[in-house]
């Protein structure tokens, strides 16, 4: 009888990711000191596996070679093996994505599979490999054949290794250089990326290529903000179909709210069944956004289900947000979300079957695999119509069948959930929860100030710096990267625009001080991804590019001007306007990529309205007028609000209040763009006038 296999290094992991491969044969280490160490004693090149729990191919991979003894013996023989998450360590999958690409000229993706040499320089890097050679043709050998291969190569021919390698740092090195900050940036840009998202537009189904199709919330918002800019109906109508395609699509849980990572197909059919909470986070944001743009109560429902789904299945007790949800149950993809007829029979009975298969389209046949992922082809107003029903009577009996199958579901095997806290990741959804309740009324921004307090108590050192992860009831661990700042920083000043606490604003003031001393490239436009003392890795580098989330430059820009134009302070800005004028090419040449940073230009080149409301914070005419300010589409303004019953302006704000009071006791907007001031407005009912007014010549 074989002895029980001891867990491999893993097992006292934080991160669910690294916990799932603690009982594999192979010799495991986390990234570290003594993994480092042990390729340098030993003279071994290292094999650099990264991946993340919610990934279905990654899963693959393990249960294909990791799981194998044969494969396994030969990694600990040849090698040492190191197991990243990539939520957790960014900047090491950032460094070997990009050096993958370096080597291939591909996109790549995960699991990411790199070799290193001992001094960490890559030499041959890949994604995913079958356990054989059934898809050598394209170019995938078998992984043991492989392992074998890079062994030899390692053994006979070592000094082309070190040429690769040595290569591909140099290569990365000078990836981190940016453009001339010299010379102005132009509305030209924008132009020229309103004519590239048009060129890529799906007129059919939405979105943006064909398949896969990933959501491109940035996108979106920065299609909202041209539209806006240049009077633009087509712009605007991209967001508003994209977003009700995908809202009816498989890649949106019908049933319990909340969006997929991406659509297998082009008509946001099959979705790839992980969610993720960056994606909910930029979505909810964009709806929010379109629902302030358009008025479209659509839009305020599927960004209230999503905010409602990420409440229920991805909060922390105590604050906070998990990071994903896994795309596999019970070793299949998307088994908890999907339905034969006999089970929508069983659980609604015949009646109410009939009328779910009729609006989710479920047939015998299913639409994957045997079975039926729910989607929608018709509004609410044209379902009651072919139901012969009011629009009020469909939804409430849509509702009454939606509970009692999310109900049913709830009883099945769940998706994993990787229950990590990440700074920049709570820091997208802090800022999705402040501007859902802006846009709304409603109180979604007592919840994110929940997740923020918990954030900047738990997250943060002594001296003021973050952390970028923590498990539930362990401590956090590792050094913040610039978008944990960057993020954290954006969704407090959105934060401080909802909830008008000053707490808010100071917090990101000093978040925004310490990026500006610790990522600031001192001989150049930008900022590294990696803090000044952080571990020495082969490369500093700077993210040039939007990925799943923001790029991390784009959103200290968006931060920095957005500071600035509260608090008057040039110090912030001109960091903020270097960076800009350092991405003019990137901006210019691949503007899909660059929608964050096109954001934060829209924004700079305004006109910013600075937005001051003057009144006693409880009266009802002074809450009317700020729900009036906040319910309109403002994507380049700041808002700030004053109780002069309260003493004096805060300190950051006194250049914005200066000789702003309440006329005649009474609330008082003062708008100013341009550096020049309109006539106050005085009143609530004026207030609502006037910008009711501004949302109807958008």
């Amino acid at each position: 009888m074989t002895a029980a296999r001891q867990p491999n290094r893993l097992a006292t992991e934080t991160s669910l990711y690294l916990r799932q491969h603690a009982n594999n044969p192979v010799d495991w280490y986390p990234w570290g000191p003594e993994a480092l160490a042990r390729a340098r004693d030993l003279d071994r090149p290292i094999f650099l596996s990264v991946g993340y729990s919610a990934c279905h191919w990654c899963h693959v991979m393990e249960h294909e070679s990791f799981e194998d003894e044969a494969t396994a013996a030969i990694m600990n023989e040849h090698f040492v093996c190191i197991k990243v998450d990539r939520e957790e360590r960014p900047d090491l999958d950032t460094i070997y994505m990009t050096a993958l690409q370096v080597m291939t000229r591909e996109g790549g993706g995960w699991p990411l599979s790199v070799f290193l040499a001992p001094d960490l320089k890559p030499f041959f890097a890949g994604t995913y490999y079958p356990p054989d050679d059934r898809y050598a043709a394209q170019g995938r050998p078998g992984f043991k054949k492989l392992l074998l291969g890079i062994h030899n190569a390692w053994q006979t021919q070592r000094d082309r290794v070190h040429e690769i390698g040595t290569s591909v740092v140099g290569d990365l090195q000078r990836m981190g250089a940016l453009g001339d900050a010299d010379g102005p940036v132009a509305p030209e840009l924008l132009a020229g990326a309103l004519a590239a998202l048009r060129r890529s537009y799906d007129p059919r189904f939405g979105g943006f290529g064909s398949q896969p199709k990933f959501p491109h919330a940035l996108e979106l918002k920065l299609l909202l903000r041209l539209s806006d800019r240049f009077n633009d109906p087509v712009a605007l109508d991209m967001v508003k179909h994209t977003l009700t395609t995908m809202a009816r699509g498989g890649i949106y849980d019908q049933l319990g709210g909340g969006f997929a990572r991406y659509s297998v197909d082009a008509k946001w059919l099959v979705p790839h069944f992980e969610k993720m909470l960056y994606d909910n986070a930029l979505l909810a944001s964009a709806l929010a956004e379109a629902y302030q743009r358009t008025g479209d109560p659509f839009f305020q429902q599927i960004g209230r289900e999503t905010l409602d789904y990420v409440v229920r299945e991805m909060w922390a007790e105590g604050g906070a947000f998990f990071s994903t949800q896994d795309a596999d149950s019970e070793g299949e993809e998307g088994k908890f979300y999907v339905w034969s007829l006999d089970e929508l029979r069983a659980v609604l009975g015949a009646e109410d079957a009939e009328f779910a298969c009729k609006v989710w389209g479920a047939t015998r046949g299913g639409n994957f695999e045997g079975r039926n992922i729910l989607f929608r082809t018709l509004s609410d107003a044209d379902e009651g119509k072919a139901h012969g029903t009011s629009e009020e009577a469909f939804r409430a009996r849509l509702r009454a069948v939606k509970d009692t199958l999310y109900a049913a579901r709830a009883k099945r095997v769940w998706p994993g959930r990787d229950e990590k806290i990440l700074t920049a990741w709570n820091g997208l959804m802090i800022a999705a929860f402040a501007q859902f309740g802006m846009a709304t009324g409603g109180e979604d921004a007592a919840c994110a100030a929940v997740a923020a307090d918990h954030i900047l108590r738990t997250m943060r050192t002594a001296d003021g710096r973050l952390y970028r992860t923590a498990g539930v009831g362990q401590p956090p661990k590792l050094s913040g990267y610039l978008e944990d700042y960057a993020f954290l920083a954006d969704a407090l000043v959105t934060l401080y625009e909802a909830t008008f606490e000053v707490k808010w604003l100071r917090a990101a003031l000093e978040l925004a001080e310490a990026l500006l001393k610790h990522f600031a490239d001192p001989n150049g436009p930008g900022f590294f991804f990696t803090a000044d003392d952080h571990e020495e890795l082969i490369a500093r580098t700077k993210d040039l590019h939007d990925g799943s989330t923001p790029s991390g430059n784009a959103v200290a820009v968006t931060v920095l001007l957005r500071l600035a134009a509260l608090t008057g302070r040039r110090d912030l800005a001109e960091p903020a306007e270097r960076t800009l004028r350092g991405y003019r090419e990137t901006m210019a040449e691949h503007p899909a990529a660059s929608g964050q940073m096109l954001i934060a230009l829209d924004f700079h080149l305004g006109p910013v309205q600075q937005v001051a409301i003057v009144g006693p914070e409880h009266d009802q005419a002074t809450r009317r007028a700020i729900e009036a300010v906040r319910a309109t589409f403002g994507p380049r303004r700041v808002v700030a609000f004053h109780d002069p019953a309260s003493g004096a302006p805060p300190a950051e704000l006194a250049t914005l209040f200066e000789g702003k009071e309440a006329l005649d006791g009474a609330v008082t907007v003062y708008v100013c763009e341009n550096f020049a001031c309109r006539a106050p407005l005085t009143g609530a009912e004026a207030i609502e006038s006037g910008f009711r007014a501004a949302n109807r010549t958008k």
